[in-house]
């Protein structure tokens, strides 16, 4: 009864503040799902608005990765003082990258020749599925990760993380979605063998239910507060336009959560995997 109790007035002060006349700033949150892509950086969204975007919406930093990797770059180089931007390289030049990128080597000399910028933190995100896994280049990829203390960002089913995992067994990854349709018992299965693995939390909708956290994902929070980030994924301009709307999201139901594993997802994990 008192822990529950502690739960309710943790959500009332993260809504209404230690007052009911004075309302505190929103939580913090850490975007570990971020695209700058060329439809926006040469569209509607130019650098300056959506800095102030992060600003409005209390985005403390971001980790960006870009199609092509140049809006990566100007957002890092940037180095706007109150938004932290961490840069991976996107091994995509181009939209259809995706579907063969496992399998070119070009794009593998594009991952060496952007990490000679000396400040890339990661690869990814990278679509790859099932036994696209196991090329040459893939583990190239994930060698070249583990020698460089890069982490990868791989939007992937549990079938390639396997096999990235058996790769190399020392990288280091953030699984975009949590796997997207990936269910809670599984999810839990996969954090539980890889210690190395982390879940980005974008499109998962089915988190909660009619507002509110679902049982098997409030204990799966609950019991590894360690392991899980959340992400807008501006995949699309669409995104752009929603971007207020989904961080809010995140903060309906963090607020749920005790206040100590609401800001280890909504913040204080990124800290900890990508402070340098």
């Amino acid at each position: 009864m008192k822990t529950r109790l502690a739960a309710v007035l943790w959500g009332l002060t993260f809504a209404w503040g230690a007052t009911s006349t004075q309302a505190v700033e929103p939580l913090p949150l850490f975007d570990a799902h971020l695209h700058y892509n060329v439809e926006a950086a040469g569209g509607p969204y130019p650098l300056d608005t959506v800095l102030k975007l992060f600003r409005d919406n209390r985005i403390t930093g971001i980790l960006a990765n870009s199609r092509p990797n140049d809006g990566t770059r100007a957002l890092y180089e940037a180095k706007p003082k109150d938004v932290w931007v961490v840069p991976f390289i996107r091994p995509y030049i181009v939209q259809p990258d995706r579907h063969t990128w496992f399998a070119d080597p070009k794009i593998f000399a594009l991952i060496e020749a952007e990490h000679k910028r000396g400040y890339y933190q990661g690869i990814g995100e990278f679509h790859l599925f099932g036994k696209d896994a196991k090329t040459e280049w893939v583990k190239k990829t994930v060698d070249f990760a583990v020698a460089n203390n890069l982490y990868l960002h791989a939007h992937s089913d549990e079938a390639a993380v396997d096999i990235l995992f058996s790769h190399n067994p020392k990288v280091k990854i953030v699984w975009a979605h949590t796997g997207f349709s990936t269910g809670p018992e599984m999810i839990e299965k996969y954090l539980q063998k890889y210690p190395n693995l982390w879940g980005e939390l974008s499109y998962r909708y089915d988190v909660t239910e009619g507002g509110k956290l679902k049982a098997a994902w409030r204990r799966l929070f609950e019991q590894y507060p360690d392991r899980f980030v959340v992400g807008s994924d501006t995949w699309v301009n669409e995104r752009w336009g929603q971007y207020a709307s989904i961080m809010n999201g995140y903060r309906d139901w963090l607020a749920e959560l005790p206040q100590d594993v609401a800001e280890k997802i909504a913040w204080r994990n990124a800290e900890r995997l990508f402070r340098r």
